[in-house]
């Protein structure tokens, strides 16, 4: 009998440890894991770094773990990106860095995208018949405009920065320097665009094989004058760019091919931390109940802000959670708030340094009200029934983004480009970079659309010293919460060119009005309507039952490829859940 009573004790001990043992796990599995859906995001307590190429996250993430902050991580991604993706990651382009500081609840804008040289003119890209010379504006010296990636990241760094300077750029340099496996991706890619590239010598030697024909998957790709130039940024910072050897060989480039920018351009030129735009968006619960959520975002240069929150604004009164989410009524709704932000878009955004932009205005939630009460609900209008508000007084899809959150609540949301997929084609000889064609991103002429279609005024014509407008939207979301405060709910952004801004929209969208985790969110299909041309886009994923019922309302259909490639992360109960976007077969979330 009493060895039976102590079996019984051993038993009563185990099952009490296997309970708590189960209970501690129960209590460390993260909050969200839905086995009732497909789409998984990466989890992490820690920190979360993703992007468009895996070699650029894991130096992001593994800067995480050796004590750096989101910031820190985001300029070793950054420069990263500059080797293992020359598309798009680039020392030579510029962009949109939005930063949140945990600690004291900030939000900051730094914006360090590219500046005409002070000898661009107004007409410069029009010929002797006034009409848009492309190849001018697109393929040459000219297009380029001073670069800015180097700046904002130094300016990032002096004001936010916790490692040594020199320790963020070294993973870069390993990667030019001792060489890296080409992927399937990047092999792809340049033999798709071996005709282009091949055409300027210095590109064809520094991103191709001496017999001129593309590296191909598993081939080790070095870039030893690249690596050369980012030792010159380690060891003396910015000045290492904008001064010194680096800046010779720029300008001396310039010289040879009837370029613009000159040592001037190149010295003079500053990255600055702008205020960010905000507005409130508002989704109906259960009971009367409602999710209130803030998105801070980039202001003007940036387009992209402004109008998600306008976008925003008008969707708020307007029963998109009950027309659904892929259904003919739900995208006619997006696309009916598109159309007008996008004509708001080619008459009032420009350079705030240059043009008074409206933004409270556009931003405010009356505007948004009367632009909502203005649908129809049943039926397409045309864009040409619908102007830009009259107010009183191809950005390339070879942009990248990336998205990094840290252990401390930090975060960055970061969009930078070439404009085209590599730019101009054109690389600096002894230098090792790919040159911007921003200046396209520019009105060349007032009223004619640009290389991705989209429409411009006098608001973005060129100037000495001006910065042209762009769609890249890096963009955080905040959730309010019970004590009157908000919590970090998403950090997102997107390439794409026109497309940049939609596919934020629906991100968010995805996530806040229909409740799908952030890969869900992340991977559904996405359609886009920016005025002109007068077309719905619609993905593969948007069935034909759907695009049949938005022709019948009177829309204009158009099938394509994929749009975008969202690189976003989500904050929920402190673990990080990060997305990257399975339209970008290189991209990867990594989190520690």
């Amino acid at each position: 009998m009493q060895r039976i009573k102590q079996f019984s004790i051993i038993i009563s001990i185990f099952l009490l440890s296997f309970a708590s043992s189960a209970d501690n796990t129960k209590a460390d599995t993260p909050p969200l894991i839905r086995y009732n859906s497909i789409h998984h995001p990466t989890i992490a307590p820690n920190g979360m770094v993703v992007s468009q190429n895996k070699l650029a996250s894991q130096v992001g993430a593994d800067i995480l773990k050796q004590g750096g902050n989101a910031i820190d991580a985001a300029i070793a991604t950054a420069f990263a990106l500059a080797v293992t993706l020359p598309r798009a990651g680039n020392i030579g382009g510029g962009g949109f860095m939005m930063v949140h500081i945990e600690e004291t609840d900030q939000q900051f804008a730094l914006d360090y995208r590219e500046l005409a040289p002070e000898l661009a003119t107004r007409d410069m890209y029009l010929d002797a018949n006034g009409d848009v010379d492309r190849q001018k504006a697109w393929f040459t010296h000219q297009s380029a405009g001073v670069p800015g990636t180097v700046a904002g990241m130094y300016l990032a760094w002096e004001k936010w920065g916790s490692l040594k300077w020199k320790k963020l750029i070294e993973p870069a340099i390993r990667l030019a320097d001792k060489g890296m496996s080409v992927s399937y991706d990047l092999g792809t890619n340049l033999q798709n665009r071996l005709d282009r590239l091949t055409k300027n010598p210095i590109t064809k030697q520094y991103l191709y094989k001496k017999d001129g024909s593309a590296y191909k998957a598993g081939e080790i790709l070095r870039q030893r004058d690249l690596a050369k130039t980012l030792k010159l940024i380690a060891r003396k910072g910015a000045k290492g760019f904008y001064q010194g050897k680096t800046a010779d060989l720029i300008v001396a480039d310039m010289q040879a091919n009837d370029g613009l920018i000159t040592h001037a351009d190149l010295k003079n030129y500053q990255a600055i931390i702008r205020e960010v735009v905000s507005g409130e968006f508002s989704v109906q619960g259960a009971e009367n109940t409602a999710d209130n959520y803030e998105i801070v975002s980039m202001p003007p240069p940036s387009s992209g802000g402004i109008h998600i929150i306008q976008m925003l604004n008008t969707l708020e009164h307007l029963p998109l959670k009950e027309a659904g989410r892929d259904t003919a009524e739900g995208i006619h709704l997006l696309v009916e708030a598109m159309r007008v932000a996008y004509a708001d878009r080619s008459a009032h955004l420009g350079d705030p340094d240059f043009y008074d932009v409206p933004i409270e205005f556009l931003t405010s939630e009356a505007y948004g009200k009367q632009i909502a009460s203005d649908i129809d609900q049943a039926q397409a209008r045309k864009s040409s029934d619908v102007a830009p508000v009259s107010i009183a007084k191809k950005e390339s899809p070879d942009t990248t983004h990336f998205s990094v959150v840290d252990k401390f609540g930090n975060a960055v949301s970061n969009t930078y480009t070439l404009n085209f997929s590599y730019g101009s084609g054109i690389m600096v000889k002894g230098a090792g970079f790919m040159l911007n064609n921003e200046m396209d991103d520019f009105s060349s002429k007032p009223g004619v659309p640009n290389a991705y279609g989209l429409v411009g005024s006098e608001a973005n014509s060129i100037a000495p010293n001006k910065r042209p407008l762009s769609s890249m939207t890096p963009t955080f979301v905040f959730k309010k919460n019970a004590q009157g405060g908000k919590d970090l709910f998403m950090v997102t952004g997107s390439p794409g060119g026109s497309r940049i801004i939609t596919a934020v929209l629906q991100n968010i969208l995805n996530a806040t009005v229909h409740g799908l985790n952030i890969a869900e969110s992340t991977h559904a299909p996405r359609m886009h309507h920016q005025w002109v041309p007068d077309q719905v886009f619609v993905e593969p994923g948007i069935s034909d039952d759907t695009v049949e019922e938005l022709e019948a309302m009177g829309h204009k259909v158009k099938k394509v490829s994929t749009m975008g490639s969202i690189q976003a992360i989500q904050v929920i109960d402190g673990y990080k859940y990060g997305a990257a976007d399975p339209r970008r077969p290189d991209a990867e979330a990594i989190g520690h």
